[in-house]
């Protein structure tokens, strides 16, 4: 056994690995436990349970790479994830423990469990001081005799920050190093709350790959940060204002108010970051930014005055989405269009009835100097109020002599409307007559300025109908739209309202009615840097992930519009725009001659002296602030120091991978693309992968107003029901809402949800990961995956437990030509796994690495290698245990190493009580080296030749289980060439070891001997077959009718087997290569068809016999 330390010092040090023995449980317990992992989908190999729960491409390896096509890639893609799929599903199965076991072994397991249950550990208490390495337990402390995700993961977060692992290695030059460098930018989270499944998504995704590449060598910077949000913080500040202290932001001004958002900022913001630590993520904190703090606001006033300066930003007074609830423009992100399929009512916020809408109400225009009258209709009736044209189809003969003329306003007295005649009309729909309402329509908008008509504002911005409506004025806007309708009524103009599909624009903040309203802003011209943005994609120097993504960019970018900049609120970026108040004129400041950019007052006023020489004026400055994605726009090359010239922004831009939701795809990456390209000459980053969206396990988008937007925390730590359903009392939501979230989480979550730990979270979430649909999200699977974390655990502290005191790794990894059929197989699965995922990792297939390493630790790591390991570790030769025991440390090693990207705590936990190869001086997992492919351990020969051994042993136990024999089980294996007989020969203590304890003797029979009587076969290839003797132990007649059935089976596929072969489109299409593979599989059948031919036949024999 290993002394508790394998560095040599004693239980208690903080430095070094420990390995205590393992603690005895008693026989009932470990009866219980061992029948547990029977019946788990995952299996423990050893005993121990969960413990716990409270309710830039690095590379791939040095072998050569054959090209691939593209249906091959995808075949191997979508194999990935149907085998990744199925792994969920074994950890899922894993968490509900739902096999069959018999009552006997339900008796113990209950007693084991009731146990369990009086042992529940106390709180973990951590004894190391805050920032130093962590003082290693023994495994015999009771926080460590199982997986315990509260005492794996603590401590190591602070020691791994305090000792600047996170932080970017330069050469002694300050260059980048040889390897290359990787940098990621993190997308700066809203400053307005906690963080949601969908960080936790990205942080995990980009953690993976910043760890990856850092094992690689190269200089790596996870740049961490958070945006101001602005509409966002100001309207959470000000309701949660109005709910303390029932005040407004005015009754504070501006300056005071900001204060109050500067506090609220910076409590919220810790938060943030605590959890961000909690996930594990590897962010160098020193270079920690802020989309509000001096560099960035710098940066933001230098970008809109150059801007300015180049006429680029420039004023116009156009149409905006205006909410009257907030008094602030929106981008068209923060408007919701909520899809209507006729008439509905709907809250909106000042209203005590619900509003009408999905209507289209039909009504008359009289036509000035004639009887006639010209029908309109609107969706808007309240709207008619700006009505200042009517237009109609040139080529409409209905109309074509009414063109010229004007029609009257019933309600405006004096207003007249021209009849226009415009292409934009389509004859067909309705009346063929449109409206037109310039001022708050952007159809009408672009009419009104084609044909010169009046624009004529009719909404105050909190929402009330203004002078220009003549007796409605000081009215509600959607009082309006019934006054109007009766109104209309009584003039005799109505004619009727009809349901009618639409689409209702809202407000996602304060869930009002979005009006377009004319008021002069600051603009972007998009045009130009649209094109520059659009070519760098087109020409490969950055590339979007997925696909889809891609062709959503190229589509968006070739009809941009202009990007109305301002917001009109107090929390933010005001621009840097000054205006000139010339004494003795009208201040009109839609004029942009009178706006003057400045970095400071001082610059703008020199400016507007120079352009209003002998004019007396006084400068005011916009209160305006800048739309939040302009400042984010920035975040690459800003967060590196821009626009100073800092030794960041020279040695680490562009950045490598901006990995984000594609939702934001236009909103943020195509500006940010756009910004790069225009202030400094390259672009951004050179790809950006687009995650998908995580919804819940019934599909639905996660929302607060379900109930189903899961905190990251919860999952980690567990949280009871009761305790779901007091987080929902904390939110604003109504409390109908409160009810049906209330609903689901009992039906989601009815115990609750377990503690699962952050690395079996993350791990979870990079498996859902394929780069394709939507993820539908199940904390099940999530609690499978502590389990896994618990085999991983069990496994090291098995290996730890069999190494000698005084063992000493070998200096080089890899093979040393001495090892047995075994330890070369499970070597060649360590080089091929480091290969494969290294491989995918390189091509953002997360999905995939997963499904390779999870196969690597559980189906050959741990249920086959350690499992054959026993034998030779008790029985073997002193050459042969040390030899097993080399093997062990390195695939033990190089596993740990290969998943620590994903789950960085229980890597470094286990990884510290390994004892360290001769000169190796690494102080932590985070900066060893990453496996990657070694020739040398790459073995296909022995790879054959011991998944025979398996496959053999797997028959073995099959037979066994199908014909329940439980003792005394004679087998015979039959061989069917010189190869696999002589492998069969030399792995035969390797075939009782993995074969079962009910097994009593295995016979390896000559190749020329005939088939044993009274035996079953199972067919394992065309080049083995295994016999159980079951002579006098079946029922005959049962078993000639169940291999009959399987016959038939068999028959059926070697049938389509041959279809698919002989397939003339199939032998031109498909490559030689796979065309073999398929013949194996023909072979493969044949020879079981024989099989089971023989084993009906010896049936039918023995049926004569008796």
């Amino acid at each position: 056994m290993a002394t508790n330390a394998a560095s040599h010092n004693s239980t208690g040090e903080p430095t070094g690995p420990v390995s205590g023995a393992p603690p005895s449980v008693s026989n009932d317990t470990k009866a219980a436990i061992l029948e547990s992992a029977k019946s788990s989908a995952t299996g423990d190999h050893v005993p121990g349970q969960d413990a716990g729960s409270k309710v830039g491409t690095a590379g791939a390896g040095e072998g050569e790479k054959k090209m691939k096509s593209e249906k091959e890639l995808e075949r191997e893609r979508k194999k990935a994830e149907k085998q990744a799929k199925f792994d969920q599903k074994k950890a899922k199965a894993a968490s509900s423990a739902s096999a069959t076991v018999s009552s006997k072994s339900k008796e113990k397991k209950a007693k084991a469990e009731k146990k369990a249950q009086e042992e529940v550990l106390p709180a973990y208490v951590e004894d190391t001081p805050a920032g130093e390495k962590k003082i290693i337990k023994p495994f015999d402390d009771p926080q460590y005799s199982a997986y315990n995700p509260s005492a794996v993961e603590s401590a190591w977060y602070a020691w791994w920050e305090k000792e600047g692992f996170f932080q970017p290695e330069f050469t002694a030059d300050g260059k980048v190093k040889p390897e290359g460098s990787f940098v990621i930018v993190e997308p700066p989270p809203n400053v307005t709350g906690n963080l949601h499944m969908g960080h936790a998504l990205g942080n995990a995704l980009q953690d993976v790959m910043i760890r990856w590449n850092r094992m690689h060598g190269k200089t790596t910077l996870w740049l961490p940060g958070c945006d101001h949000a602005g509409i966002s913080t100001q309207n959470v500040v000000e309701n949660m204002l109005w709910r303390r202290q029932q005040k407004t932001r005015h009754d504070l001004g501006r300056a005071e108010f900001v204060k109050t958002v500067w506090d609220w900022k910076n409590e919220y913001h810790h938060k943030i970051n605590t959890v961000l630590r909690r996930m594990g993520g590897s962010f160098d904190w020193t270079r920690e930014a802020f989309t509000m703090n001096e560099n960035f606001a710098g940066a933001v006033t230098e970008t809109f005055v150059t801007l300015h300066e180049q006429g680029i930003i420039y004023r116009a007074n156009r149409l905006v989405n205006w909410c009257t609830k907030l008094n602030t423009s929106l981008s068209n992100l923060e408007v919701v269009n909520k899809e209507l399929t006729g008439r509905t009512l709907i809250d909106v916020p000042g209203y005590d009835k619900k509003v009408e809408f999905g209507i289209i109400v039909h009504f008359k225009y009289a036509i000035e100097g004639t009887d006639e009258k010209i029908e309109v209709a609107t969706t808007r009736p309240e709207t008619m109020l700006g009505d200042t044209g009517i237009a109609v189809h040139p080529e409409d003969d209905r109309y074509k002599h009414l063109v010229g003329k004007n029609a009257i306003h019933p309600f405006i007295e004096g207003r007249l409307m021209p009849i226009v005649a415009d292409d934009y009309v389509e004859r067909e729909f309705g009346t063929g007559a449109v409206k037109i309402t310039p001022a708050h329509d952007p159809n009408d908008f672009a009419l009104g300025q084609r044909h010169k008509l009046e624009f004529i504002n009719i909404l105050t911005d909190d929402g009330m109908m203004n002078a220009n409506t003549g007796p409605y004025v000081g009215q509600k806007r959607f009082d309006v739209r019934y006054t109007i309708q009766d109104d209309l009524k009584k003039a005799g103009l109505y004619v009727d309202k009809k349901d009618n599909p639409m689409t209702v624009p809202l407000c996602d903040k304060s869930k009002d009615v979005i009006e377009p309203i004319m008021k002069p802003q600051w603009w972007m011209s998009m045009k130009d840097m649209a094109a520059a943005a659009l070519k760098v994609v087109n020409d490969g120097e950055i590339k979007i992930l997925p696909e889809s993504a891609e062709k959503s960019y190229i589509r968006w970018m070739t009809n941009v519009n202009d990007w109305c900049l301002s917001r009109q609120l107090w929390w933010g970026h005001q621009a840097p725009m000054y205006f000139a108040q010339i004494y003795g004129e009208e201040h009109d400041e839609s004029n942009g001659d009178l706006w003057f950019a400045g970095r400071t007052q001082e610059e703008a006023e020199v400016k507007a002296r120079k352009a209003l020489p002998g004019k007396n004026f006084t400068l005011k400055r916009d209160e305006d602030v800048l739309d939040t994605w302009f400042s984010s726009g920035l975040w690459p090359f800003a967060t590196l120091g821009w626009p100073n010239k800092t030794h960041d922004l020279e040695t680490l831009f562009p950045t490598s991978v901006l990995e984000t939701g594609w939702d934001i795809l236009f909103f943020w990456i195509a500006r940010m693309v756009m910004f790069s390209l225009k202030l400094t000459g390259k672009v951004p980053f050179t790809e950006v992968y687009c995650h998908s969206l995580i919804r819940d396990s019934e599909g639905r988008k996660m929302s607060k107003s379900l109930g189903n937007v899961i905190d990251p925390q919860d999952v980690i730590e567990g949280i009871a029901l009761e305790d779901l359903h007091k987080k929902l009392l904390l939110g604003n939501l109504a409390p109908a809402e409160v009810e049906k979230a209330t609903k689901y989480q009992k039906t989601a979550f009815p115990d609750g949800i377990p503690q699962c730990g952050t690395d079996a979270l993350r791990f979870a979430l990079v498996s859902y990961t394929t780069g394709g649909g939507d993820i539908a999200f199940d904390v099940k699977v999530i609690h499978g995956y502590r389990k896994f974390c618990n085999k991983i655990y069990q496994a090291t502290k098995f290996v730890l437990g069999k190494l000698d005191a005084d063992f000493v790794p070998l200096k080089e990894r890899g093979a040393t030509g001495k090892e047995s059929l075994a330890e070369k197989w499970i070597l060649h699965k360590l080089t091929t796994a480091a290969k494969d995922v290294n491989q995918a990792l390189g091509e953002r297939e997360f999905m995939r690495s997963t499904s390779y390493i999870y196969q690597y630790w559980l189906s050959q790591l741990c249920d086959v290698y350690i499992e054959n390991s026993k034998a030779i570790l008790q029985d073997g030769t002193p050459e042969e245990k040390r030899s097993a025991q080399d093997t062990l440390y390195t695939a033990l090693e190089g596993g740990l190493t290969m998943i620590h990207p994903y789950m960085p705590f229980l890597t470094e936990e286990l990884w510290q009580r390994l004892p360290r190869q001769p000169e190796d001086k690494t102080p932590s997992i985070v900066l060893a080296q990453y496996p990657i492919y070694d020739a040398k351990m790459d073995d296909p020969k022995s790879e054959e030749a011991y998944e025979l051994v398996l496959n053999i042993s797997k028959g073995i136990r099959s037979l066994m289980a199908e014909y329940s024999l439980k003792d005394e089980g004679k087998v015979f294996i039959q061989t069917n060439d010189q190869t696999s007989h002589a492998t069969a020969t030399a792995q035969h203590q390797s075939i009782r070891s993995l074969s079962g304890k009910g097994v009593s003797s295995i016979t390896i029979l000559d190749l020329s001997s005939p088939r044993p009587t009274g035996c079953v076969v199972f067919s394992v290839s065309a080049s083995a077959a295994v016999f159980l003797h079951v002579k006098g132990r079946v029922d005959i007649d049962a078993e000639i009718s169940k291999a009959s059935k399987k016959l038939e089976t068999i028959c059926k596929g070697i049938e389509k087997q041959r279809k698919i072969l002989n397939d003339e489109g199939y032998k031109e299409k498909v490559s030689v290569e796979l065309q073999e593979v398929e013949k194996g599989k023909l072979r493969d059948l044949e020879s079981e068809k024989r099989g089971f031919e023989e084993t009906i036949g010896q049936f039918e024999s023995l049926n004569i016999e008796a």
